[in-house]
């Protein structure tokens, strides 16, 4: 059984605590989905996290976080998934994430996160 956190240098994909697209605005909660992928070994997989209007520094609205990862065997499980940092007022909203292969989305989950009290 894997971690309840994701951990970038293991191969252990984090534990599924509570099943929800609900999502309460509180530091450091992890959420995302695993997808399990059969027969596309040495592929490229297209991920893309579309989160609320967050700022930068700047000021400056964020762009959604994407990217491309290699499908490393015939039956590969992926985690996709984010977590709630400070401040949690600009985090309220629906997170999308998806991922694409071959131009395709094969898996796309909204999560609405909102804060603790409502």
């Amino acid at each position: 059984m894997g971690p309840s956190k994701w951990d970038l240098n293991s191969d252990d994909l984090p534990r599924l605590l509570q099943a929800t697209v609900h999502v309460p605005a509180i530091i450091d909660t992890e959420f995302g989905f695993i997808t399990r992928i059969r027969k596309a070994k040495n592929q490229v997989l297209t991920y893309c996290i579309y989160h609320p209007d967050i700022t930068d520094n700047n000021g400056n609205i964020r762009p959604p976080f994407d990217g491309e990862v290699f499908i490393k065997q015939n039956d590969w499980r992926f985690y996709l998934g984010d977590y709630i940092w400070a401040p949690i007022t600009n985090k309220v909203g629906n997170w999308r994430m998806t991922l694409e292969l071959n131009g395709k989305i094969i898996a796309n989950k909204t999560f609405k996160v909102h804060l603790p009290d409502e």
